[in-house]
């Protein structure tokens, strides 16, 4: 969690937009979405049961839109689950769907063997969040990237991101995606802990990274504090120090935080980092695993805001 190194991208503009929804293999927990589960997510939830599938559905859509665009090139499930009136927060690409498929139609035949393997989808109300390795060929080290989709009325409507290169070595010699912390496991933690978490990340984000407290690390992280982050070393001693040679750096930094998302143990933070006034910054998507009571791991994945946009929707 730091905004210190330069993002760049895996490939030029296009590919890279094309990079972000590449086609994935769908994880255990977002199998393909059934008609009930549509039908559930146009409706408030009447039980714990049905806000359980309705989440479901929500994942399981996020990623069935990314493997029929992206590996078949099958537009229909465009049509079948994205709104007409989309809004698109990736700065290369338009509004609308048109735009949408047409992308996905073009980057399927120039790049038959890309992939995106999903490493973990969280959903709360509205939002789901994805997190994943995109590759564009099996030899390419690849982007770490998080797309952010809200539904409306069991569709998807809007859509955010951010992108970064993979690099070729790391401060703490994890990778950006494997989970480390223990049970090493692809099933999220209880989701009745979800606003207990939720609310304790967001009372660490604010305190670390809005208020540059760096005690708060001695506060709400474990000691075995696994970091993600490619120049950040491993503990809580390497999160003060990267964090705190930052602060020093750029005293007048800020960082606003624009949604939070929990499920379980799992929660992302999307925010935008300005180093100086007048800075576009980053954007930024922070994902914090919480084990009894504390952080246990971190992953992040930054962006550069540019200077124009295809849209006019910003980054957030």
């Amino acid at each position: 969690m730091t905004a210190t190194t330069p993002v760049r991208r895996t490939v030029a503009a296009t590919l890279a937009a094309a990079a972000l929804t590449a086609a994935v293999a769908i994880p255990s927990a977002a199998a393909t979405p059934s008609a009930d589960g549509g039908r559930q997510a146009g409706r408030p939830a009447a039980s714990s049961h049905d806000e359980s599938a309705r989440l479901a559905y929500q994942k399981s859509v996020a990623v069935a839109v990314l493997k029929g665009l992206f590996e078949r090139g099958d537009t229909e499930v465009v049509d079948r689950y994205v709104l007409p009136d989309y809004i698109q927060h990736n700065p290369t690409l338009p509004n609308g769907t048109e735009a949408f498929k047409n992308l996905g139609v073009a980057i399927h035949q120039q790049f038959p063997d890309a992939k995106v393997n999903v490493k973990r989808v969280i959903s709360e109300g509205d939002l789901v969040i994805v997190h994943s390795h995109v590759q564009v060929t099996p030899q390419d080290r690849g982007s770490a990237q998080f797309d952010i989709y809200r539904f409306r009325g069991g569709k998807i409507a809007e859509h955010w991101d951010t992108i970064q290169d993979v690099p070729a070595t790391t401060a703490n010699g994890n990778d950006m995606f494997s989970m480390i912390s223990r049970p090493s496991t692809q099933q999220l933690g209880p989701r009745w802990l979800t606003a207990y978490n939720k609310k304790l990340v967001t009372a660490f984000f604010d305190r670390l990274m809005v208020r540059k407290d760096l005690s708060a690390i001695d506060t709400y992280d474990s000691p075995d504090y696994i970091q993600h982050n490619p120049i950040t070393p491993d503990g809580p001693a390497g999160l003060k120090a990267t964090l705190g040679a930052y602060f020093e750096q750029f005293p007048q930094s800020t960082v606003v935080p624009k949604r939070i998302v929990a499920e379980g143990d799992l929660v992302a933070v999307h925010s935008n980092f300005i180093s100086a006034p007048g800075e576009r910054g980053q954007a930024v998507v922070d994902l914090f695993r919480v084990q009894n009571g504390k952080i246990v791991e971190h992953w992040d994945v930054m962006q550069d805001v540019p200077a124009t946009s295809a849209n006019d929707n910003t980054m957030f």
